[in-house]
């Protein structure tokens, strides 16, 4: 292609000029584009994600509820009246009876300590799940972070490299004016020229829709910004494809099932607990007439589980069940997990071949196509349908490398972001 817009200069040099004027306002187009390089994108994505801000809020409620996990109850303070008579000569008076007295307790109830120490595992589990989830959340607003800047940057230099061709086009317009006053070309040449700028026109809109698409991709993880561009060169990120296989168990779909396990088997440990009663004790003072004197009384309460089988034990055996459900249901997500992987390797691996075929075959002779077409042109002896078909083939297969590179970058971003560090 560089040939070809050589040789179109050398045949009209006055055009040359224009060349550069229009180059001059696209770049100053350009620079007004907010840049945006790969990992400032990524830290804006982490910073603006309300998801994130959400994991984060309930993992600092999991944290707070930690630590009152455990903690005995609060005591209860009992104040009463007792043998108050009613009937009888005694009747309503305070003095008179000797058991009649105003009684001021405090109450505390006290759970078996396997049962509390079973509460804080649970807890600290808990806690656990949700700093599992933010991290599992962070690693996937970063993927599509990631998929979405990849996304713009290739977008962006597809619509750059077709420039080229739009501007080799109107240069081919201009000479044609002149080769059909000179007799060199042909009217039909000319027809054929401006038909060739109108489907250009078309593709360029796609192009443009296809940049702007990408834009909004890339804004729904970094937030609105005005004229946002991807800034530098995408990053080298392919996988180490064999570490990844070994650490699938790390797998960010696999990381919250570790505290989802303790979770379950501390309830399984509570319900165990359960087997033991709770006890209590209770401090009292009654205040009797001056005549009898004041008491104080004390007291112990226990609990007595005599129903552990229509009780406690179908509890363990429902929390035991639990365990087993979370198991299966994790060596489940793990054999999907890997499918999913060896078929994003599969992926991966195909267009990356496709590439190297499109990089080092396809588009090299694509390019010396479209430069002996021209050539044969120049000399009479092609014309000029041959050359339009030849060029748009070229920047077709340049567009097509382009979108290779996409696919492939966003393949090795998605592999990139799987496992939890």
């Amino acid at each position: 292609m560089a040939n070809f817009f050589r040789a179109v200069l050398r045949f009209c040099p006055r055009l040359a000029g224009h060349l550069a004027l229009a180059t001059s306002i696209a770049a100053g187009q350009t620079s007004q584009a907010a840049p945006v390089g790969f990992e400032q994108a990524l830290q804006l994505a982490e910073q603006r994600s309300a998801a994130l801000s959400a994991r984060q809020a309930t993992l600092e409620g999991a944290q707070q509820a930690r630590t009152a996990a455990g903690q005995l109850p609060d005591p209860k303070l009992a104040v009463g009246v007792e043998n108050f008579p009613v009937t009888g000569q005694d009747r309503f008076s305070w003095t008179r009876e000797s058991m009649t007295m105003r009684r001021v307790g405090v109450m505390q109830d006290v759970p078996n300590a396997a049962k509390r120490a079973a509460q804080r595992d649970a807890a600290g589990a808990r806690a656990e799940r949700e700093r599992a989830l933010l991290d599992t959340e962070r690693l996937a607003v970063r993927r599509e972070a990631a998929v979405a800047w990849l996304g713009l940057h290739f977008a962006e230099k597809k619509l750059a490299a077709f420039s080229a061709l739009e501007a080799q086009n109107r240069l081919l317009q201009d000479t044609l004016a002149a080769r059909v006053t000179s007799g060199a070309a042909s009217p039909t040449d000319a027809l054929m020229a401006r038909q060739d700028s109108l489907d250009l026109a078309d593709r360029r809109d796609e192009l443009q829709a296809g940049v702007h698409q990408a834009r909004a991709a890339l804004q729904r993880w970094i937030g609105d910004q005005p004229d946002l561009s991807a800034a530098g060169e995408a990053p080298r990120q392919r996988p180490d494809l064999p570490r990844l296989l070994a650490d699938l168990e790390r797998h960010a779909d696999l990381r919250a099932f570790g505290p989802m396990l303790a979770m379950a088997r501390a309830d399984v440990e509570e319900a165990v607990a359960m087997r033991r009663g709770d006890w209590g004790w209770e401090v009292a003072y009654a205040n009797r007439a001056k005549a009898f004197g004041d008491m104080v009384s004390f007291q112990l309460t226990f609990e007595l589980p005599v129903s552990k089988s229509t009780r406690q034990e179908p509890a363990i055996a429902a929390r035991q069940k639990e365990v087993e459900r979370l198991q299966a249901e994790r060596d489940d997500v793990l054999r999907r997990v890997r499918a999913e992987v060896d078929a994003q390797i599969a992926e991966l691996q195909r267009l990356e071949r496709t590439l190297q075929r499109q990089q080092e075959l396809t588009l090299p002779l694509a390019k010396e196509r479209a430069q002996l077409s021209l050539a044969g042109y120049q000399t009479g002896r092609a014309d000029l349908g041959a050359v339009l078909a030849a060029r748009k083939n070229a920047i077709e297969t340049e567009l097509r490398v382009l979108d290779l590179q996409s696919q492939v970058s966003a393949q090795q971003a998605r592999l990139s972001h799987l496992i939890v560090e």
